[in-house]
């Protein structure tokens, strides 16, 4: 009968100091930031995007703020929108090389033809999709730009995946942890453990890029505006966008 009241005080020392830093406010901005970065730059690929939402979530229901998450959601979901097409006009104008890097583990030749027959096989529901999908959800954008797709139905697209995605995972964290009302301690413990997370994974998420952008570019990998990828093999054929 011991073991609540204890496991209850150790969880509300430990997320005092965090969970007091992690106002609403600082959340907005944190939120904000990395979800453009995410969607609109190299960089992204690197970031817990998913966990982050769902951590937002999560701390915003430590603070009882309901209507501050559904309106830090829909302005995310903009921002998502305003990544996006960042991304795509970078891929636009500088192409794909940089994507394809000699020996690396994320930014490497298969990765990027990889998600380039992606992109040719399903097209529109391509970017919708690729909100789900970590590493696609970064590179997408910027092929669809090299690849010249008709911005008008980039941009449907791109809305369309923005709006499924970020209000799901930040409302799930949100509702998940009001679950958890009953379990103060639990709650408060969810809270502490999401924010470790994030904190956690971009700290190693920006030390694997760092690693990553020091690998030469690849000069030899086949890239989505030099031709189109075949569907069944993967084989780049020659032929305008």
């Amino acid at each position: 009968m011991t073991t609540t009241p204890a496991l209850a005080a150790v969880t509300s020392n430990l997320a005092e100091g965090p969970l007091q830093s992690a106002g609403p406010v600082t959340v907005w901005l944190v939120v904000l930031t990395f979800v453009f970065l995410e969607c609109a730059f190299i960089v992204g690929l690197f970031l817990p995007g998913d966990s982050l939402l769902i951590a937002a979530g999560v701390v915003l229901a430590q603070h009882g703020h309901e209507a501050g998450a559904w309106s830090l959601a829909i302005t995310a979901a903009v921002v998502a929108v305003v990544g996006n097409q960042v991304g795509y006009l970078v891929g636009r104008y500088t192409g794909t090389r940089i994507l394809a890097r000699k020996d690396g583990r994320i930014l490497n030749r298969a990765n990027l033809e990889r998600a380039s027959r992606f992109f040719e096989r399903w097209g529109f529901w391509s970017i919708v999709v690729a909100r789900w999908v970590p590493w696609v959800r970064t590179l997408a954008p910027m092929i669809a730009g090299a690849a010249r797709m008709d911005n008008r139905r980039y941009i449907l697209a791109n809305m369309v995946g923005a709006v499924i995605w970020v209000p799901t995972l930040m409302m799930l964290g949100y509702y998940g942890a009001g679950l958890l009302d009953s379990i103060p301690w639990l709650k408060t413990a969810s809270a502490v453990g999401a924010i470790a997370f994030f904190v956690i994974g971009t700290g190693y998420g920006l030390f694997r890029y760092l690693q990553e952008m020091r690998r030469p570019v690849d000069s030899d990998a086949a890239l989505p505006e030099d031709g189109l990828f075949d569907r069944a093999s993967g084989a780049v054929r020659d032929g305008p966008r």
